[in-house]
């Protein structure tokens, strides 16, 4: 079985940073691409960032200069440093992996969630 599991969310002034980790745990042979999406109330879920293994980012166009994702390979874990805050930023943000448990055995794995609230 594989766990994602998310810290860092919380209440913040707008201007202000905060970091989010995710730590991936369990049977894994080999994680590919992790990412951050989030979902605001009333829409759909987007992609935020997502890293390859070898560390290519990728980033939404209305984050890019404010956040940065970053990974550890060897700690399976998976950060984004939210600076420049906005309250369009208030959501709920989700980790996510693509990874391999065994070699044949390849899928998609969410994280719980955890809220990220920017207040002006």
């Amino acid at each position: 079985q594989v766990q994602l599991v998310e810290s860092g969310g919380g209440l913040v002034q707008a201007g202000g940073s905060l970091r989010l980790s995710c730590a991936a745990s369990g049977t894994i042979f080999k994680i590919n691409d992790m990412g951050w999406y989030r979902q605001a109330p009333g829409k759909q879920r987007e992609l935020v960032a997502s890293i390859t293994s070898g560390g290519s980012q990728n980033y939404t166009d209305s984050v890019k200069g404010r956040f940065i994702i970053s990974r550890d390979n060897a700690k399976n874990t998976v950060y984004l440093q939210m600076n420049s805050l906005k309250p369009e930023d208030t959501a709920v943000y989700y980790c996510n992996a693509d990874l391999y448990r065994y070699y044949y055995d390849r899928r998609d794995y969410w994280g719980q969630g955890t809220q990220v609230t920017v207040s002006s």
